[in-house]
């Protein structure tokens, strides 16, 4: 039978937040191991590959491991967070909420994962004050709009997003 104290927190990460990192750091808090799941999900046009940012979640993730001695996993995913989830035998899928809007869609997604393995449950976990407003989508527009992003997101991937963003388009 699988460790009860094995989480999945899956998302994409483009890129990862100190939201992101608020919502690991309070699950690793609880968890003995948490595996955090970078979905491709190229639908997203994601600023990022897929391995850069399974990079940057494992560098921005380390000092919560080490401050919480939570084992944590980033492993990139594709297909169902069910099949994700048995793979690395978890019991519960992690997730955030930041308001309303948020609540509707994993509701939904909860209900759905619970009719595929009614023995994973669902972890909801608030969004602290300070970062329930953000979000990679607006932190991608802001700094493509040459905005301020240094209070959303942590210092490599502020580096990276900032490089990303400054480069030339490709003819």
């Amino acid at each position: 039978m699988p460790d009860r104290h094995v989480g999945v927190y899956p998302g994409t990460f483009d890129p990862v937040t100190n939201g992101h990192l608020d919502i690991i750091g309070r699950a690793a808090r609880v968890l003995d191991r948490l595996v955090i799941g970078v979905a491709i999900n190229l639908g997203k046009s994601p600023l990022f590959p897929l391995e850069e940012r399974v990079e940057l979640v494992r560098a921005e993730t380390a000092a919560i491991a080490q401050r919480t001695g939570t084992v944590i996993e980033v492993v990139p995913f594709e297909g169902l967070l069910i099949d994700l989830a048995h793979s690395v035998g978890a019991r519960m899928i992690v997730r955030g909420l930041r308001a309303v809007t948020d609540f509707d869609y994993e509701f939904q997604m909860a209900g759905m994962n619970h009719r595929l393995d009614p023995s994973i449950e669902a972890v909801f976990l608030m969004a602290s004050e300070r970062n329930q407003f953000i979000s990679s989508r607006f932190v991608k527009e802001i700094a493509r709009l040459g905005g301020d992003i240094s209070s959303f997101v942590p210092t490599l991937t502020l580096e990276r997003t900032l490089k990303r963003v400054r480069q030339p388009a490709a003819d």
